[in-house]
């Protein structure tokens, strides 16, 4: 038999042209995935210090495309890969100290949530109305990340990304998660709307139905969003007045300042002796309170003399309660606590923080994770003990509201202030263990769209900055630079009236929950019914 050199350039041919047309269906293949994991990515660009809001739509309008139609596990893995684009970069901070190990820990763990919510959406993507049930299950999601494990993690929820986009006026009405499902039924209704629309232009019919439900899912937040800017005000409702908050600065940025306690209660105390001698030469108004940071003495005063001492020359000289962040070691209990600390009778009130930070503040499964590193459990040598009253302090007649450093990431830990009668908010915090990361201005987005959902102002006092004072529409009116001595004061209004997010509480939480699973269950129902029929 004789093969001839056509015969075998044919052959050649083919083979090539089998191995080209593998290598495209395996890029085709890929094309979700990639789309998955770089649509994260796109949400983790929409997020502070950027003022990129808007991209979130688009982020997840692209994740509606890749999940549309899959099956739940599909929805689980490009759930996942979402999620790593999403949180890889927007937790990076969480490494800056410790390492790489804990922030990857700590995003492989946070994804798993996005991975359910991304089986959940690819399951009710086959129903009608599927944009609504898709949103309703990101805010499922993010509550269940809110609340585990170790107390939960809310950040990363989508409100926080919001504090300059035209959808924040919703948190008045309906707190972080009205806020965050408008964003997120925008962005899955507007891949509804683009859908319809190139399937129209191929069929030349498109279902009049799924076009309303694409059309109300764009048209209701943006709507909403305009309504709801009648609920924010920053008309003073209980008078003004004019407050100080002192960032003091820390020796040098990293874990180890905390070993130079006495320099940063001595740094808090020369800013507000010097802002002392401004207000005494007319140069500055007299404040009628003075806010320290979190951690601004590390020192017990209760139980050095020195630090009481110090702290009441400060409050002297300024002629003002200090509310002072201070450790205190108290019944065998160490305590992140705020002290109010009055120029003539010394220590008045204090609060001890609630929500205290996992693997920062308590070491979550010591046992274990001394095992596995010791130098982790060596950063965290006693776990503080947790407050168990809401922080509302009175100065002079004044209600202020204290949620410190991480309970500002917490609905329930800001709104109980509120209802506990505070007429304006103060988050001392205290960011210098991670250095000049996104944190700080993340942190920062969170206490003005905390100033909008309940209407109060907000003041930011921080050791190393950014320290802000934000009025209760979430506008910025004075900040800080990072790394600096400085101080700010302003006359601020007082507010007592409640919003309806903070009349509601955790209701339009619950209600969004129920819809999502009124969705998956209508989902999972279809399906039963589906392989019934397939199996007669």
């Amino acid at each position: 038999m004789t093969v001839t050199a056509t015969s075998v350039d044919e052959s050649a041919q083919s083979q090539q042209q089998t191995a080209s047309a593998s290598r495209a269906a395996r890029l085709v293949r890929m094309v979700p995935a990639l789309t998955a994991a770089l649509s994260g990515v796109l949400l983790y660009v929409s997020f502070p210090p950027r003022t990129l809001w808007w991209l979130a739509l688009p982020a997840f309008a692209a994740f509606g495309w890749v999940l549309r139609g899959r099956s739940w596990k599909a929805g689980l893995g490009l759930g996942y890969l979402f999620g790593l684009g999403f949180l890889l970069p927007l937790l990076v901070w969480t490494g800056v100290e410790v390492g790489p190990g804990p922030w990857i820990a700590l995003v492989v763990i946070e994804a798993v949530f996005v991975a359910l919510v991304g089986a959940g959406i690819a399951a009710v993507s086959k129903l009608p109305g599927r944009p609504v049930w898709a949103a309703a299950l990101w805010i499922a999601g993010e509550a269940a990340r809110a609340r585990a494990p170790f107390s939960g993690f809310p950040w990363g929820k989508i409100a926080f990304g919001q504090a300059d986009g035209v959808f924040l006026p919703l948190a008045a009405l309906g707190g972080t998660p009205v806020l965050g499902f408008a964003v997120v039924l925008c962005g899955f209704g507007l891949y509804e709307a683009a859908r319809l629309v190139v399937e129209g232009r191929r069929t030349r019919a498109v279902q009049r139905s799924a076009a309303a439900v694409a059309l109300l899912s764009v048209a209701v937040p943006v709507v909403g969003a305009v309504a709801a800017r009648s609920l924010v005000s920053d008309k003073a409702e209980n008078g003004t007045v004019t407050i100080a908050a002192i960032q003091g600065n820390v020796p040098r940025a990293g874990l180890d300042f905390n070993a130079q306690r006495r320099a940063v209660l001595d740094y808090h105390t020369r800013e507000t002796e010097r802002l002392a001698a401004q207000v005494k030469a007319g140069k500055v108004a007299q404040p009628d309170f003075v806010l320290w940071p979190e951690n601004s003495s590390d020192i017990d005063p209760f139980a050095n003399p020195d630090a009481r001492a110090v702290i009441d020359g400060a409050a002297k000289a300024i002629g003002a309660s200090i509310s002072v962040g201070g450790v205190v070691g108290r019944d065998g209990k160490l305590l992140n606590e705020q002290i109010l600390w009055d120029p003539v009778k010394g220590p008045l009130q204090t609060y001890d923080k609630r929500q205290i930070q996992p693997f920062g503040e308590y070491l979550p499964l010591r046992s274990l994770i001394g095992a596995i590193n010791s130098d982790w459990t060596s950063m965290v040598r006693q776990d503080f003990s947790r407050g168990d009253k809401p922080g509302v302090f009175t100065i002079d007649g004044t209600k202020v509201g204290l949620a410190t450093c991480y309970e500002a990431a917490f609905d329930w830990a800001v709104r109980d202030t509120v209802t506990d009668g505070a007429q304006m908010i103060s988050v001392p915090s205290n960011n210098a263990t991670f250095d000049r990361s996104e944190m700080t201005y993340q942190q920062l987005a969170m206490s003005r769209v905390r100033a909008v959902e309940h209407s109060r102002t907000v003041t930011v006092p921080v050791t190393s900055g950014v320290s802000a004072i934000i009025m209760p529409d979430g506008t910025i009116t004075q900040k800080t630079g990072m790394f600096v001595a400085d101080s700010l004061v302003q006359k601020v209004p007082l507010r007592s009236s409640e919003t309806p997010a903070t009349r509601l509480g955790i209701l339009p939480e619950i209600a969004l929950v129920l819809v999502a699973a009124g969705g998956l269950g209508w989902a999972i129902g279809a399906g039963v019914r589906g392989r019934r029929a397939g199996d007669v």
